[in-house]
């Protein structure tokens, strides 16, 4: 895998589709548009964070800058199978990724137990930085079905078409399999366009047409709100006992 893309630097787009309209623009994007080698393919992350879940509740506020750090794999891996380690930014709208490809055993030690992996680069510095910034561990799984496109005249331009969104909050080793439960409602299908620049016109009269509109959504996010919120509200009532137990028992 030593000739993967490493460094991002692009606008990314979100869209909900419904069934109708994901079939409708398909057919529209043929003229523009091809399906990439990999056809359909499931894609697990693991979304690491701290205990209060720091870094996404901060994301949700829409702050100007904001980062994550995801464990990727492509299928379900072993522990000798390639993975991706990737740190995603976001600055006043520009998405940053960067990312290294180390074996499912090694990127694990690494980010649980601060083990070095074994080839040092300015990525795996900056993911040390963010190591050492914050304490964190596994938080949730999230994987989905992946369809990507990209532009026949400007390869650059890509959109893909997530399907079959599902999490899990328990086995949080992408070992485990791609199992878990629903994040979206049936019938819906997020739609990202990544793009150097500027959109496209001849796609932006195609949303028009179709009625598409972009909206903010995260699947960690939307995922912590909808049900890892439940477990942070627990571990917060569980802490202020404690804290006033240990106020008491001080006295």
């Amino acid at each position: 895998m030593a000739d993967y893309q490493g460094v991002f630097k692009r606008y990314e787009k979100k869209f909900l589709l419904t069934d109708y309209q994901y079939k409708l623009l398909r057919e529209k994007l043929e003229k523009y548009m091809e399906a990439d080698s990999y056809g359909l393919h499931t894609i697990s992350n693991i979304y690491y964070d701290t205990d209060d879940y720091r870094l996404i509740r901060e994301s949700l506020s829409k702050p100007v800058y904001k980062e994550k750090l995801r464990l990727r794999s492509y299928g379900t891996p072993t522990s000798d199978s390639d993975v991706f380690l990737e740190i995603k930014k976001k600055f006043e709208g520009v998405v940053y990724k960067r990312r290294v490809s180390m074996k499912l055993e090694e990127a694990n030690k690494y980010v649980i137990q601060r083990k070095q992996p074994s080839k040092v680069s300015q990525i795996t510095r900056e993911i040390d930085w963010f190591l050492k910034s914050y304490d964190l561990s596994p938080k949730a799984f999230i994987a989905y079905d992946r369809i990507a496109l990209f532009g026949k005249e400007n390869s650059d331009l890509r959109i893909t078409f997530d399907t079959n969104i599902r999490w899990r909050e328990d086995n949080l080793d992408l070992a485990k399999g791609s199992n878990g439960r629903q994040l979206l409602q049936p019938g819906q299908i997020l739609m990202e366009i990544k793009i150097p620049g500027v959109m496209p016109l001849w796609m932006s009269q195609m949303l028009d047409e179709l009625n598409i509109h972009s909206t903010s959504f995260s699947k960690y996010g939307t995922c912590f709100k909808n049900h890892l919120i439940y477990t942070f509200l627990q571990n917060l009532d569980k802490n202020i006992m404690i804290t006033q137990i240990g106020g008491v028992h001080c006295a």
